[in-house]
């Protein structure tokens, strides 16, 4: 970070301190972020201010109405602005500043003026004139030169994104939700683009790059960087979207700001309104909302899975409190063919997508889908604590439909949770951070994965484990039981007859529970023919049973028990015993009678599979392939420390009562 605009963004944080006592700390970003645009956009327009007035009376002469064809006098600005008031002007009428700057905002195309309509700067100026700080924080402005000469493009964009960093950090409460810390970001865009590094080094190489979730910019930014650092004759095209409307203005700002495509960055929901449909991207990355709910746009989701993988979600649909994997779906759907050259994405999850959902659900079909495709390049798995607004374990997921040959039909999983630093000051959840030492570490293993998952002696081999995607499937069979049944009147079944539904309009209830009460004392029966015989004779003077009450007494008296009558079908196969089903996991490569010879019939001999309920799954249990047993502490050492323990406590305790 440069001087210059590490000056500059601590002179603009001063000017908060005119806010202190009529702005929370959380609400400074408010207002200093919308003046910093403005001011800097003034600066920019300054030396085409003439030509663009000249040009639009010229216009109005010729009865144009198209504005837009100012943007020729601004000199290639995707922007301009037709008032007479410039900033300056503006604020030099200390009694009407507001007025000045809501007519002067109004002005610009509107490309420019959409970013203050999301900051909502009109709301902040009648706030600013109702507690008499409109004057005071815009002369401030006014005294600050951000023309590109004074302040270039990369160091405004710098001193902008220091600003959005302290706004965000202070704001804990909802920081999480639109801002990532920046090594969290750094390391993302190492492992993403760090393979690539020798074609980013091709002169004039463009790459285009999409964030679906992308809040105020950081991850495009970052991106952007990277290349750049390697190659500054690159060109990096960055597109975003996002639903929040302050996040979205910070993010659009920032890209006018140093000169980037701002028409790239859109406003709305990813789910809903794809802003970017039709258009493919070499690289993309996001950090999305943990565990966000989709319910408010399901019924577009729903629409959209109906196409099938004509759409973005052909694959299946999450639960709805959960749409993390429906953001994966949508950056898939934005990949570049192979045979365009395919692309590479990155994207952060907390836990739950590697397992939520049972075989067949929704989730396991998204996951199996990926594997079967041989998209999942990685998982890496993140400190805990990391983020301002969670303390949650997280997780990258890294995917690409171009593997080189030694990657193909393979996924690497990294464990990195050991690799952080105590932060000296917590922020909100946030108490770990990932030095950059770790960051060149961590990016480095990952270049050597397939290498030191393979050699017990590389220094990292712990840390790194190779599987193929079909390890990841299984096979949820469902095991059955024999039904053995006994029947007997007991006061339970009784009691059970009393509430049944079926029983409620039958007008001989309260006889033939009467007269099965006689039978509570009688013996169990082991066979049906047998408990039949007597069923009979008891309930003969009511007649006939309707079928339903019939089957409910029936089901109230047959009680399962191991030595009881085995019961069968019309086939003489035996009938399965609902409440000694079970389920289990086989590996998708693993013969399923094996498994269970091995696995079951040795605790169960009388088990068998019912392979009409068979269903295939995929889920990839991480903290299960790296758990290490850790053996208890011998019994006599942990007694002799609750020995010492008591010894402690009984001096202190006669050091009070002395």
């Amino acid at each position: 970070m440069s001087s210059t605009h590490t000056r500059l963004a601590a002179f603009i944080w001063s000017v908060a301190d005119l806010l202190r006592g009529d702005y929370k700390q959380s609400e400074y970003g408010k207002v200093i972020l919308p003046f910093t645009v403005l001011r800097r956009l003034d600066c920019v327009l300054a030396p085409t201010k003439d030509a663009v007035l000249e040009r639009k009376a010229k216009l109005a002469q010729q009865g144009v109405q198209n504005l837009d064809m100012l943007k020729r006098a601004t000199g290639g600005l995707s922007f301009y602005n037709t008032s007479k008031l410039d900033f300056r002007a503006s604020v030099r009428d200390q009694d009407n500043v507001a007025t000045n700057l809501k007519s002067y905002v109004g002005a610009f195309s509107e490309n420019a003026r959409e970013i203050f309509e999301a900051y909502d700067f009109t709301a902040q100026l009648g706030r600013l004139d109702g507690a008499g700080l409109t004057y005071q924080v815009a002369s401030k402005f006014a005294e600050i030169d951000l023309s590109p000469d004074v302040v270039d493009n990369h160091q405004m964009g710098y001193a902008f994104e220091e600003l959005i960093r302290k706004f965000s950090e202070i704001s804990n409460e909802t920081a999480g939700e639109h801002f990532t810390p920046r090594e969290v970001i750094n390391l993302m865009v190492e492992l993403l683009l760090a393979p690539d590094g020798e074609d980013l080094t091709t002169p004039g190489v463009v790459r285009t790059v999409l964030d679906p979730a992308c809040g105020t910019g950081g991850m495009l930014t970052a991106a952007e960087e990277f290349v750049l650092k390697r190659n500054p004759d690159a060109t990096v095209v960055p597109h975003g979207q996002e639903l929040n409307a302050e996040s979205y203005a910070i993010c659009k700002s920032d890209m006018m700001i140093k000169g980037e495509n701002s028409s790239n960055i859109k406003h709305g929901n990813s789910f809903s309104h794809d802003k970017h449909y039709g258009k493919s991207f070499d690289y993309l990355l996001a950090n999305p909302p943990f565990g966000v709910e989709w319910k408010k746009v399901k019924d577009d989701v729903e629409t959209e899975s109906k196409l099938g993988f004509a759409g973005r979600f052909g694959a299946g649909l999450p639960r709805i409190n959960d749409g993390s994997l429906l953001f994966l779906q949508h950056m898939i759907h934005h990949m570049k063919k192979p045979e365009q050259g395919g692309s590479r994405l990155a994207i952060v999850f907390n836990g739950s997508p590697l397992f939520t959902g049972a075989a067949e659900s929704g989730e396991s079909k998204i996951r199996q889908w990926i594997l079967e495709n041989d998209w999942l390049e990685a998982i890496v798995a993140l400190p805990d604590q990391l983020f301002y607004n969670t303390g949650i374990s997280t997780y990258f997921w890294i995917l690409t439909n171009r593997k080189d040959e030694a990657h193909r039909g393979k996924v690497i999983l990294l464990d990195a949770r050991e690799h952080w630093s105590k932060m000296r000051k917590s922020l909100g959840d946030k108490r770990k951070y990932i030095p950059n030492e770790e960051i060149g570490k961590l990016s480095t293993l990952y270049g050597e994965a397939l290498t030191a998952a393979e050699d017990p002696e590389h220094p990292m081999h712990e840390k790194v484990k190779v599987f193929a995607p079909r390890d990841f499937g299984y096979r949820r069979i469902t095991v059955e039981r024999p039904l053995k049944l006994r029947f007997e009147v007991t006061e339970e079944a009784l009691a059970e007859l009393e509430i049944a539904k079926t029983l409620a309009k039958y007008e001989g209830r309260e006889k033939l529970i009467e007269s099965l009460r006689g039978l509570v004392a009688e013996p169990a029966a082991f066979r049906k023919v047998d408990f039949a015989k007597v069923l009979r004779e008891t309930l003969a003077p009511l007649g006939k049973l309707p079928a339903g009450v019939d089957k409910a007494v029936w089901g109230a008296v047959s009680l399962s028990d191991p030595e009881g009558e085995l019961q069968v079908d019309r086939k003489g196969d035996p009938l399965p015993d609902p409440d000694l089903r079970d389920n289990e996991n086989v590996p998708l490569d693993e013969d399923i009678d094996k498994y269970m010879a091995r696995e079951v019939l040795p605790h169960v001999p009388d088990a068998w599979v019912d392979h009409t309920k068979t269903k295939v799954g995929y889920e990839i249990p991480f903290t299960r392939h790296f758990y290490k047993y850790v053996p208890p502490r011998p019994l006599e050492e942990i007694d002799a420390e609750l020995k010492d323990l008591e010894a402690r406590i009984q001096r202190l305790l006669s050091e009070v009562t002395e």
